[in-house]
């Protein structure tokens, strides 16, 4: 009897009215970032896939819409070999082409290097990267700072890469940055969200995007940046390393949207105690 009456309400409810909602599709809110709006929350990098043709593939797949790529490994000659010009393999139409200053060693080089850009017809977006340190690639908060004033003053759209700091994360957008891209943990550590605790005080005070970046090794780390209330994550060595990059990608763009869904609808507060899920109290009444 009991089982019958618990078959017969599961039947109502998966095809009564709670079926649409559950079937229909969460739309996330875009993101916006100096004035332009972007439906996907994922940005991609573009280093150490096996070939660009498998770059071009994975960036397909994951539904990026901002693909940076550092200035050093970029063509700006207009050289004849599409092998050689990884910015062959990413059509500008799609994708906001985001260059970066990765290996910059201080700020002089890396204004020189978004420069550089910029003549070359780029946009005047830069991802600004500054880690002279070859060991454990952290940013240099005060040479950081540095660059950014300069290009902002210079009408560049300035994304710096920084360490969880919350004094320089304010700092940055005082001066006027577009967004600030703290890491979840050192570039291609796949250690994930290390850093949430410093990272939950950059979002509460933040009134630009905030972007973590580095050391997401799994599609879980991205969710749980997203569910942090972070606004967008940027991925690279976890899509371009597994046996399988388009699948990694697919499976990134799904974590990113579900984080950033559960997100938007609030997820429930820990209880210290157990609450019944299923009371039956009244049922049988």
């Amino acid at each position: 009897m009991l089982a019958g009456l618990v078959e017969n309400e599961l039947s109502l409810r998966l095809h009564g009215k709670d079926a649409q909602v559950m079937s229909a599709p969460v739309m996330n809110l875009p993101l916006e970032i100096a004035g332009r709006r972007f439906q996907s929350r994922l940005m991609a990098g573009t280093g150490k896939f096996a070939s660009n043709e498998l770059m071009r593939d994975t960036l397909a797949s994951c539904g990026s819409e901002i693909v940076t790529v550092a200035l050093r490994r970029a063509d700006l000659t207009g050289g004849d070999d599409p092998q050689a010009d990884i910015l062959k393999f990413i059509d500008p139409e799609k994708y906001l082409i985001l260059p970066n200053t990765s290996g910059a060693m201080d700020a002089e080089e890396a204004v020189r290097l978004a420069r550089l850009a910029e003549a070359a017809g780029l946009p005047k977006w830069v991802k600004l990267e500054i880690h002279p340190d070859p060991t454990y690639l952290l940013p240099d908060p005060i040479e950081t700072l540095k660059a950014a004033e300069v290009l902002v003053k210079e009408g560049f759209t300035v994304l710096p890469y920084i360490n969880a700091d919350p004094v320089l994360a304010k700092r940055l957008q005082e001066v006027g940055t577009a967004a600030v891209m703290p890491l979840g943990a050192p570039i291609g550590s796949n250690k994930g969200v290390i850093t949430r605790d410093q990272i939950r005080i950059i979002i509460d005070q933040a009134i630009v995007p905030v972007v973590v970046d580095a050391g997401l090794g799994a599609p879980s780390h991205a969710a749980e940046a997203m569910e942090l209330g972070a606004d967008a994550v940027l991925i690279n060595t976890a899509m371009a390393i597994p046996s399988d990059p388009v699948r990694m990608g697919e499976a990134f763009k799904l974590a990113v949207e579900a984080g950033r869904a559960a997100y938007e609808m609030g997820l429930p507060e820990a209880n210290e105690h157990a609450s019944a899920t299923s009371p039956l109290t009244g049922f049988l009444e």
